[in-house]
């Protein structure tokens, strides 16, 4: 990978973690035109993983300050239970992450055949959250939480969205738009984390968790995913409020049959 490849690849994981269109889909649909492996692509998408939730500390910096400023009034207040939603949501991934990591890095480099499947998945249920209408819900629910987390847990298949997952499940079960996009962002920072700390301490043991990248592309890669990130992470807040996923769900078919032909033709 150089450093141009790191550039294209960081601005589409920044735009597309956000976005309801799967950065892994797309990272791996990037890694296989510029002909990157499985391992430089695992190590590449962990980083720009990490580039990312900063731009979401930043861009929802006063939704972090809140939930922190709550927790030490060390009361069960809105704060306290927002972030208890939040480690909920964690139990699924951490499962996976936990029990099935070997398994999931096997499907990062399985080629684009299951990215265009988990892809129409994608877009069947971006179309089908847009037309459901449950019974609204004023606020989203320690059980709510429970089942994003699952959806969460799930989107570690490339190509299938996270956003898309835990947004769409968010609003089949009924939970206002307005809170879903923010709950959604700030429920990936944790794991995402603790996925970066587990690489660094397999670092610091000598491990091999880094590829063959060199430096200059990864920190290309990262900026690139922090800007681009900042800017996606504001707009598609706006576009959740204005319940335009069907658009998403409408581009991840077409990219998705896209993607499975040129799987076929590879």
């Amino acid at each position: 990978m150089d450093w141009l490849h790191a550039l294209i690849l960081g601005v589409i994981q920044g735009l597309t973690e956000y976005l309801p269109v799967s950065s892994s889909g797309h990272l791996a649909i990037g890694s296989a035109l510029f002909g990157i492996d499985g391992a430089d692509n695992l190590t590449f998408t962990i980083l720009v993983h990490v580039a990312t939730v900063l731009s979401t500390l930043v861009v929802l910096w006063r939704e972090v300050d809140w939930i922190f400023k709550g927790l030490f009034k060390f009361k069960l207040n809105d704060e306290t239970k927002y972030f208890i939603n939040i480690l909920i949501s964690m139990i699924p991934v951490g499962i996976v992450g936990v029990f099935f990591k070997d398994k999931v890095e096997e499907v990062f480099g399985s080629g684009l055949l299951i990215v265009g499947i988990m892809l129409l998945v994608t877009a069947a249920l971006l179309t089908f959250s847009y037309f459901a209408r449950p019974r609204p819900k004023e606020k989203i629910s320690w059980k709510d939480a429970l089942v994003i987390g699952i959806a969460q847990a799930c989107a570690v298949m490339p190509g299938l969205s996270r956003s898309g997952s835990t947004i769409a499940t968010g609003l089949l079960l009924g939970n206002k738009k307005e809170s879903l996009a923010q709950f959604s962002f700030l429920m990936v920072i944790p794991p995402i984390l603790g996925e970066a700390l587990l690489d660094v301490v397999k670092g610091l043991k000598g491990e091999a968790v880094f590829g063959g990248i060199d430096t200059l592309p990864l920190v290309v890669g990262f900026l690139a995913a922090f800007i681009s990130g900042c800017v996606a992470c504001k707009w598609m807040i706006s576009i959740v409020k204005r319940g335009k996923l069907i658009y998403f769900g409408i581009y991840c078919a077409i990219v998705a049959v896209a993607t499975i032909v040129l799987s076929q033709i590879q």
